[in-house]
Formats: C-alpha cells, sequence, structure tokens
C-alpha cells in the first residue's frame, strides 16, 4: 500500500477495531473469572477453566473481527489461525500470562496486533489491554505509543550496571535451567531483574519507563506481536540475536545505549538456546 492517505485511514481503522476487541476480551476475562480459581479443588480444574477462559476470549475477538474485517487472517494462540485476502492478518494472544490470570494477580492482558502479509509482514497497529491494571497501551506505527491517551517514551539508557532488567522462564525444565544458568551471570552486573509473567505487559512497561530493557527465550508471535510495536514507537530497539530480528529464539528490548550491549550479553552467553 504506496497511498499514505489509504494507509492512515487503516491504520485508524485497525486501531479502532482492535481497542474495541481488547476491550470485550477484557470484560469477558475480568468478569467471568470466578472468584475461588485461584483455589480450586484440583490443579487440573482450575487449569481446565483458564483454557476454557482463553477460548471463549479468543473466540469472542475472532467472532468480533469476522464482523469487522471478514476478509483478514488470524494467527491466534489457541488455534483460530486462517489466512485471509485483505494483505491483513491478526495478530492474537487472548490472556497473556495466564499463570497470574490463575492466581488472580493483575499483570495479564489481552495483546491484539494488526500487521501486513506482504513483504516483511510490519506491524501496523498494537494494542495491549491489561484489564485489572486499568491500562491500555496502543500503538501505531509511524504514530507514538501511548498508555491510554497520554503519549510514552522509553528511559534514557542508564549504565548496565544500573538497569533494571525484565524477563520471563519458559515452562519446561530444561529450558529453565538454561535462562536460570542465564540470569546468574547477569544478575551481579545490573541493578536488578524483574519476572512479570506477561511477555506483552513486559515489553509496554519497556516502553513506560517502567523497565530499562527486557528479554525472553521461548516467546510467539502472539506474545510479542503488539508489545513489539509499543516499544518500538515509545523509542526502544528490539531484536533477537545480533543482526536478526525478533523472534522466538530471543527477543530483546530496551534503548539505545543499553539494547546493544544487553544483546551482546545475552549472545556470549547462549541466552538464545537452551
Amino acid at each position: 500500500m504506496t497511498d499514505p492517505a489509504a494507509q492512515d485511514a487503516l491504520k485508524a481503522e485497525l486501531l479502532t477495531v482492535a481497542l474495541e476487541a481488547a476491550r470485550r476480551a477484557g470484560e469477558l476475562l475480568r468478569d467471568g473469572r470466578p472468584d475461588d480459581l485461584g483455589v480450586a479443588a484440583t490443579k487440573s480444574s482450575a487449569v481446565d477453566v483458564v483454557t476454557e477462559m482463553d477460548i471463549a476470549s479468543e473466540k469472542l475477538i475472532t467472532a468480533f473481527l469476522a464482523e469487522r474485517r471478514p476478509a483478514d487472517g488470524v494467527l491466534g494462540e489457541e488455534g483460530a489461525s486462517f489466512e485471509g485476502s485483505s494483505g491483513v492478518q491478526w495478530v492474537i494472544d487472548p490472556i497473556d500470562g495466564t499463570v497470574n490470570y490463575l492466581y488472580g494477580r493483575p499483570d495479564w492482558a489481552v495483546s491484539i496486533a494488526a500487521r501486513l502479509t506482504a513483504a516483511d509482514g510490519e506491524t501496523l497497529v498494537g494494542v495491549v489491554h491489561a484489564p485489572v491494571r486499568g491500562e491500555t497501551f496502543r500503538a501505531v506505527l509511524g504514530q507514538g505509543a501511548f498508555l491510554d491517551d497520554k503519549p510514552v517514551r522509553v528511559r534514557p539508557a542508564p549504565p548496565f550496571a544500573q538497569a533494571l532488567i525484565g524477563t520471563g522462564f519458559g515452562y519446561v525444565a530444561e529450558r529453565r535451567a538454561r535462562q536460570a544458568a542465564v540470569v546468574r551471570e547477569l544478575l551481579p552486573r545490573v541493578r536488578d531483574i524483574r519476572r512479570g509473567g506477561s511477555a506483552a505487559i513486559d515489553l509496554c512497561d519497556v516502553a513506560a519507563g517502567r523497565l530499562d530493557a527486557y528479554y525472553e527465550r521461548g516467546l510467539n508471535p502472539w506474545d510479542f506481536a503488539a508489545g513489539d510495536l509499543v516499544a518500538r514507537e515509545a523509542g526502544a530497539l528490539t531484536g533477537g540475536r545480533p543482526g536478526e530480528a525478533l523472534s522466538t529464539e530471543l527477543a530483546v528490548a530496551g534503548p539505545p545505549g543499553l539494547f546493544e550491549p544487553l544483546r551482546a550479553f545475552l549472545d556470549e552467553h547462549g541466552a538464545w538456546h537452551d
């Protein structure tokens, strides 16, 4: 799409749709969560409820998208994936931070991004809606990042030793052991490390200056698509291993001046493999 006016109109439409879809899903998840979910009779019963809510959220989102933009494609965490004919694909995480949701912690979000399917699949719009935190992050390519209606910006890069770094861990024991080894090397070299439990929120917290930087191995596109755009539009650099884009192998985000040494450290210490 080369017509700037047409692209701006498309971005505005996609943002409106993403915000409404995220709001509706957030209400479903917040209001539909049983009060005793975290102390359900068995572990499996609690997890089953979370899975049901995950699927219900994705179904709500995809139904709304089908109503508003029926020709678009979808890539969803819970399996709602299909190609469209419009050149636009929605990337959806119906609950990012499911363990937080299970335990009644506030750091979970609905993450929705819209990207082009042609060429490099450029992301045009990203929305991360955290209902319990009462916050909605949004970004449009080339138009900045916002927390609700307030512009957000990354913190200027601190010295490496004064950086507050966010990260996350996988669920497989072997990967967690490798991630722990990397943390063991990193922790003495920075101010501190935080583990929030939602990649989408962590990326937005970098955008808002609540974290200096963030990294994680093992993310999927629906985990980072929206938050990546929010972070970049707030002034962060994002990527994977040196010379590579942010990916499942490694995701790193931070301001210029901190992003580069953090990524180099993570590459040197093997944060990109198990």
